[in-house]
């Protein structure tokens, strides 16, 4: 099986490849095209990367707020059990 993975994938293209690639890309949408879109496919990937980022972000801070929060839930639930316990006794 890893002999057919290596046969799928072999690794990265040599020169005379990218040279293939690059002609191909050059005739699918001209030369003048492909600044424009290695531009737009740049701002692309920071926006998605900055939106990523957020995202880990926002759970990082609810990993943490949940924590925190929980610790908060479990003093109040144990100082409201006591008041209870107090209030029946007398």
């Amino acid at each position: 099986m890893l002999g057919t993975s290596g046969v799928l994938f072999p690794g990265m293209p040599g020169t005379t490849e990218m040279m293939v690639i690059l002609l191909i890309a050059v005739l699918l949408f001209g030369a003048n095209k492909i600044p424009k879109l290695a531009r737009s496919t740049g701002e692309a990937m920071g926006e998605f990367q900055k939106g990523r980022e957020e995202v880990e972000q926002e759970l990082e801070e609810m990993r943490d707020g949940g924590a925190a929060e929980g610790a908060d839930a479990s003093t109040v639930d144990s100082a409201e059990s006591t008041e209870t316990a107090t209030e029946t006794e007398t």
